[in-house]
């Protein structure tokens, strides 16, 4: 089977072209390809496949984690996936209209000088969810879960919750690269508060426009970038008076461009796509 690795920002995933591929179990597979030790190494399986009938989109994505959970939507894994479709001449459209788990997101191509080559996209995100009972989170008589108290093992924390299609639950800190990001990530992603589980983010700032953000994604544990978490951010900041609408989020991968539009309620991310190497899995 072929394959592709592709990142974004250091968030990486293993792609494989469901239109010629068959792949009969990717649950199963996701874990085999991603063991960075005896496998590919990645932070989880993407399939590129048509669109669902009756949905107005041009590629489907389906995305499963590293421990082979499936996840809703993937901003890094997306921008990544238009790359390949483009330069794969699986569809020749920017913007892209891709269907995932989220819903039909619009995603608009970057090209380097010259045009050809695609180096990255910005993708609309669209509204953030706000609702606990939609995010979800089990915190009753909440309209909005902004700066809500937290008990882990040994800390408390002030959360904001929020929804890009998958659930995110963002902490601010003083100093995050101190963080026992390994120990407090996943007490998160697995406490009680959250039925399907959370992507957990740790965020320092800067100045209103500018963060530095580390992740414990829900599936895979630590990455090096999260778009949808940092689409978050940009929602958290706002909603906690932290940060304004355009903003600047440096991970350990790189960095990417938030804008949370007030016309619209879109969220807005740029971010770079990286094309790392192509093979074939023999399944063994």
């Amino acid at each position: 089977m072929r394959f592709t690795k592709m990142h974004g920002a250091g968030n990486d995933y293993v792609y494989v072209n469901g239109l010629e591929e068959t792949v009969a179990d990717p649950a199963a597979l996701a874990p085999q390809m991603s063991d960075r030790h005896f496998g590919v190494g990645a932070d989880g399986l993407v399939l590129i496949l048509p669109p669902s009938d009756g949905t107005p989109a041009d590629l489907r994505m389906r995305m499963f984690n590293a421990d082979g959970s499936e996840a809703e939507m993937c901003g890094n894994a997306i921008r990544c996936f238009a790359k390949y479709a483009y330069e794969r001449g699986l569809s020749r459209k920017s913007p892209l209209a891709v269907e995932t788990g989220a819903g039909v997101l619009s995603v608009e191509l970057t090209f380097a000088d010259g045009g050809g080559a695609v180096t990255g996209a910005t993708v609309d995100m669209g509204e953030p969810v706000l609702e606990p009972e939609r995010i979800p989170v089990s915190i009753p008589n909440l309209r909005r879960v902004v700066d809500v108290p937290l008990r882990t093992s040994d800390r408390a924390w002030n959360m904001t919750c929020v929804s890009m299609g998958n659930p995110h639950a963002v902490m601010y800190v003083d100093g995050v690269w101190d963080l026992p990001l390994d120990r407090v990530g996943p007490e998160v992603e697995n406490h009680r508060l959250f039925p399907q589980r959370v992507n957990a983010h740790f965020v320092e700032v800067h100045s209103p426009g500018e963060v530095t953000m580390r992740t414990w994604e829900r599936g895979s544990g630590v990455t090096l970038a999260c778009g949808t978490g940092a689409s978050a951010v940009c929602v958290a900041g706002v909603l906690t008076g932290r940060t304004g609408r355009e903003l600047l989020a440096h991970l350990p991968g790189g960095a990417l461009e938030l804008r949370w539009r007030e016309a619209d309620n879109h969220v807005f991310m740029t971010g770079p796509a990286v094309e790392v190497f192509t093979g074939d899995w023999s399944g063994s």
